[in-house]
Parts: C-alpha cells; structure tokens; sequence
C-alpha cells in the first residue's frame, strides 16, 4: 500500500488576513473595521428601528406594521384603525391649540373686550367632563394626561377675561372653587355622575357657542375673539364630522353637525367683523391736504 501523506492544516484566517486588499474589506483576522459602507449600513438601521418604534407606540400595533411595511400588503382594518388613531391625536392637537390662540390673542391685546363670560365658563365645564370621567373609570394618565393643559389654557381665559373687567378677585375666586370643585369630583365622583358629565359635554360646547354667536351679535363685533381660534375650531368639528360617519350614532353625528355649523357661524362672524373694522379705519383716516375739497363762498363785492 502506498504511504499516506499527512495532510497539512491550513489556517485560512491567517491566509485571508495575509491578503492586503481584501483583509480589511471583508473584516477577517481584525477586529470591526468603521468603513463608509458600514457605517452608512448601521446609521440606516438605526433610523429604521427608530421609526418603527414610534410607528409601533403611537400608531398602530406590530402586526399591522409587519403587514404594511414588511409584507407591503395594505390591509384595511388597519389602515382603519391608524385613521382613528391620526385623527384622535389631530383633535387634542387641534383643541390645545385652538385654547393657546384665544389666550395669546387677549394678553397680545391686554383686552377681552367681546369674549361671552358665560360661553367661556361653559367651555371649561365642557373641557372637565373628559377629565373627571377618565378619573372617575380610574383610566391611566397617559390616555387623559394632555387634556389637563386644554383645561388649564380655558381656566386661564376665564381668569383674565374677569381681569380685563377688573374683577381680579372674582377671578381668583372663580379659580379656587373650580380647582375645589375638580378635586371633590375626581375623588369621590361616582362613575354614574362622571358618565351623564360626559354625556352632557357636548351640550355644554354647543350652548358656549350659541353664547359667544349671540354676544357677537348683540355687540356689532366679535372683539378679542381669535380667528385662528376659530379656523382651528371649525377644521376640528369637521374631523370629528367625517370621523362619526362610520362608527357614531345618529344622535352624535347630528349633535357635531350642530356644533360644526356653529363653528362656521363664528368663522362668518370674525371674518365680517375684520372687514368691516378695516373699512372703519380705512374711512376713519384724514385725507391729504391736497385732496381735501375747499368751499369757498363768494361774497358779493359791496359798491
């Protein structure tokens, strides 16, 4: 028989590694090499996974980002449950902002000249009722939490409006009963009372808005009353419109329409009353001395 050779054992991580070129191209033998490419590679994944998990948390649930976004497959009732969601964060967005407008436009113009006392006190009783009924069903504060600042915002305008009239005090009053009235309901509110608060919300929204279109019209102006405030109010009731066409009841969907159309009377209101305020000063203004029209009265020459 013929003799065997022994096979020699080649260290293909020494040979690789002995190779210039393509050693620190492939990474073999050292340790990680930061090269452009990899860098690019890591930078992408990282902004990836950052989106996904916003997606993942705010928007929609894992499945749902697997099917659009890894599969490619638009599956409706996910694409119907990320519309409720967008349109959920639109209206808080649109209702805190909406509040932050009304309160700059009256410290802007240290005034709450035409701004309805009552309509105020009734969007705050509007703006608690979600407060107190979350509370009450003992729901997590991340689900309400934000509505706290949309409160605070309307708690404030009733404060000033009663500032601007000189009644300081009152304002403080006003302010120390209501955050003692919130405190009792929070805490010992039962979820019957929270309930029919919550039922009665709506309501309230309206009625402030009849208010304020009525002041506005008693008064031949809208005053203080901000029209981004309003626009934002109106683009809020239309979402909320569209949004109970598929999932509200009749009585709801006639309620936001009520509401959506009230929100359009004050648009009507605002944009009237800036008209008419810039024709006022355009006419109210002294003319040239050059276009100003001299009478002369001739007297008779006496003889």
């Amino acid at each position: 028989m013929f003799p065997t050779k022994k096979r020699r054992q080649v260290d293909f991580r020494t040979t690789w590694a002995s190779c210039p070129p393509l050693a620190p191209a492939l990474n073999i033998g050292g340790p990680l090499n930061h090269s452009p490419f990899t860098e690019e590679l890591q930078l992408t994944t990282m902004t990836t996974s950052t989106v996904k998990d916003f997606l993942v948390t705010y928007l929609m649930p894992e499945k749902c980002y697997r099917r659009i976004f890894v599969n490619l497959h638009v599956h409706g009732p996910c694409l119907k449950l990320i519309t409720i969601r967008i349109v959920g964060f639109w209206i808080l967005l649109d209702a805190l902002l909406a509040q932050m407008a009304q309160l700059l436009k009256i410290v802007w113009s240290r005034s709450a000249e035409g701004l309805s006392l009552a309509s105020v006190l009734l969007q705050l009783y509007a703006v608690s009722c979600p407060v107190v009924y979350a509370v009450a069903n003992n729901f997590p504060f991340f689900a309400w939490g934000e509505r706290l600042f949309i409160l605070a915002y309307t708690a404030a305008t009733v404060f000033l409006i009663l500032h601007y009239r000189g009644d300081t005090l009152t304002g403080f009053l006003v302010l120390l009963a209501y955050g003692n009235v919130m405190f009792l309901l929070g805490s010992y509110a039962a979820a019957a009372v929270a309930s029919v608060m919550q039922a009665s919300s709506l309501t309230a929204l309206i009625a402030s808005k009849v208010l304020q279109a009525r002041a506005n019209h008693c008064n031949g102006h809208t005053g203080q009353l901000s029209i981004l405030s309003v626009l934002l109010t109106c683009a809020g009731s239309l979402v909320i419109l569209v949004s109970l066409q598929e999932t509200g009841s009749l009585f709801t969907t006639l309620s936001q329409a009520l509401s959506a159309g009230l929100s359009f009377v004050l648009l009507a209101q605002v944009l009237c009353s800036s008209g008419s305020t810039a024709t006022t000063k355009a006419n109210s203004q002294p003319q040239a001395p050059w276009r100003r029209r001299r009478w002369r009265v001739e007297q008779p020459n006496p003889r």
